[in-house]
């Protein structure tokens, strides 16, 4: 980045987190890693800081704290069925060809059809069906339906979509996949409105779905959106059992939980440990929600995702850590002090990117620089808890894996104020 781009001169601008200098970015997609490269993709709009035009923008990574930006992966085409947009979805291998497989919106939104796209083993050069694999479902009462994911069950393929009914019940579309682009529609996987669904995952659309196995448990990790007022809520999970049952499987759901506490998380995907990856890794999307329309369009960017999360299951709830390699960006230490000081630290501006670890109990505090008011009260950690700080994203773990993620928009005279026993590691690529 340049230190005359836009992005630079904004102090809220997260620069660690591989996002590209300018536009709009959403739900990351395509999460995977070939041949050794870690791929990810985003919904991106290159051309204003505003949800339209949507493709699919690309990064990659060897190490998955430095990424590259690509060039644009998919684009909405005129007279395609995704001419409206490439909205999210997920990338497979299909035998040895990469293939994406996404959310096409020729028209509406309530009008979708399960796109694909091959490439190379680079994942740069992408050929994009015009027409897609899979329409709506043959129900009537089915409203909107959007973000394919893949699985597999006892060696057979799956996939599941996010859908909604018109009565406003949030529902999960399951597919068996005779092949990678023939999908037979098998009916509901779960449906919610009542019992454990209802209390973990209250919402009129899921979107987003994410079916895995970690640490032996099933996961269903749903976002929540709500269709009179086009709300993206949170990000919820269920755990369950995955059982074969009618003409398909059957997932019944015995516990749930947040997979992250924050305001501003949404649209996480996760990736599924496998011999080149044995981790599960997790990225999610925080948006833009608190910061006022005339500094989004000043600035020409919104939205950033999130630093690559490890997934476990331990003592009944899933957690998340940040990727032990976010360790490698400590550049310094800017600050340290032990348990009974009083002291406080005021953050440098210049280290706009810092990690503090915890030991106690620590307050993060915003503030006016020129009135020295706090502008915003952040967090108060405890003994072993990390807060992640790049530009105005603020990534937030404790001790045991709970996870929250906030916003809170530094300005060319503001600055950041630690209080309490920490450590204070100034973060840089």
């Amino acid at each position: 980045m340049s230190t005359t781009d836009p992005a630079f001169l904004d102090p809220a601008f997260p620069a660690l987190h591989g996002r590209p200098d300018q536009g709009w970015i959403n739900d990351p997609n395509g999460c995977i890693k070939v041949d050794g490269v870690h791929h990810l993709f985003f919904q991106f709009n290159p051309d204003a800081p505003t949800h339209g035009n949507v493709h699919w923008g690309h990064a990659t990574s060897t190490d998955l704290v430095r990424w590259t930006q690509q060039p644009i992966a998919l684009y909405p085409r005129k007279g395609a069925a995704d001419a409206v947009g490439a909205w999210s979805g997920v990338i497979a291998l299909d035998g040895d060809v990469p293939t994406a497989y996404y959310t096409g919106i020729a028209e509406t939104e309530h009008e979708s059809q399960v796109m694909t796209a091959t490439s190379d083993r680079a994942l740069t050069e992408w050929k994009q069906e015009q027409q897609g694999i899979l329409g709506m479902p043959d129900e009537p009462n089915i409203g909107d339906v959007r973000d394919p994911f893949l699985f597999t069950f006892e060696g057979t393929q799956y996939a599941i979509q996010g859908a909604g009914y018109k009565d406003g019940t949030p529902v999960i579309l399951l597919y068996r996949c005779h092949t990678m682009t023939n999908w037979e529609y098998l009916g509901p996987l779960v449906t919610g409105g009542s019992g454990v669904a209802q209390e973990w995952a209250p919402a009129q659309i899921w979107e987003c779905p994410q079916l895995f196995v970690v640490d032996g448990q099933w996961v269903l990790m749903l976002s929540l959106w709500n269709r009179e007022d086009h709300s993206l809520d949170r990000v919820t999970y269920l755990t369950g059992e995955l059982s074969e049952g009618g003409s398909g499987l059957k997932f019944l759901p015995t516990g749930g939980g947040l997979i992250d506490a924050g305001p501003d998380f949404y649209a996480p995907q996760v990736v599924a440990g496998t011999a080149e990856e044995p981790r599960t890794l997790m990225w999610g999307w925080s948006w833009e929600k608190s910061r006022n329309d005339a500094d989004i369009l000043a600035s020409g960017w919104a939205g950033v995702l999130s630093y690559a999360r490890v997934l476990s299951f331990r003592d009944g709830a899933l957690r998340s850590e940040p990727v032990a390699e976010v360790a490698t960006l400590r550049a310094g230490i800017l600050h340290e002090s032990t348990a009974g000081d009083s002291e406080q630290f005021a953050v440098p501006a210049t280290s706009r990117a810092f990690e503090i670890l915890a030991d106690g109990a620590v307050e993060l505090v915003l503030v006016d620089g020129e009135s020295r008011g706090a502008v915003q009260r952040v967090v108060a950690a405890v003994d072993g808890g990390r807060i992640l700080v790049d530009g105005s994203l603020l990534e937030i773990f404790t001790a045991d894996g709970q996870a929250t993620t906030v916003r809170a928009y530094p300005t060319a005279t503001s600055y950041f104020l630690v209080r309490g026993a920490a450590t204070v590691h100034k973060l840089a690529l």
